[in-house]
This record gives structure tokens, C-alpha cells and sequence, in this order.
């Protein structure tokens, strides 16, 4: 994720690594979250908490 001002961060795809129109704030919590990316048409389900990503082990989308 890249920093910006005001704390507001893109999102990062987590397979191609295009920017996805998804952004957060450093106190944003996102559980299961269905992450689509425009670049690779893939939608993931991702975890983020303090601005970590994890890929969810559940990937039943």
C-alpha cells in the first residue's frame, strides 16, 4: 500500500499488483472484504488491519 496524504492508502491487487479503486484510512478494519481488480477481472477476499493485508484462507467467492 502506498502512502499518501491525510493517511488514505490504495489498495494493492495481491496478484497482478494493479491498484484497485479500493482505499483505506490507517484505522480501517476490513474482514472478508471482496476485492475486485479491474486489470486482472480476479476478485479476492482480503483481510486488512492497520494497513497489513492478508488474502483470506476462506476463498469461496
Amino acid at each position: 500500500m502506498r502512502d499518501r496524504k491525510n493517511g488514505l492508502h490504495w489498495i494493492p491487487c495481491p496478484i497482478c499488483g494493479g491498484r484497485t479503486q479500493a482505499r483505506v484510512y490507517p484505522d480501517t478494519v476490513l474482514v472478508n472484504f471482496p476485492l475486485y481488480c479491474r486489470k486482472c477481472k480476479k476478485e479476492t477476499r482480503i483481510n486488512v488491519v492497520q494497513l497489513k493485508m492478508v488474502v483470506s484462507s476462506d476463498q469461496n467467492v
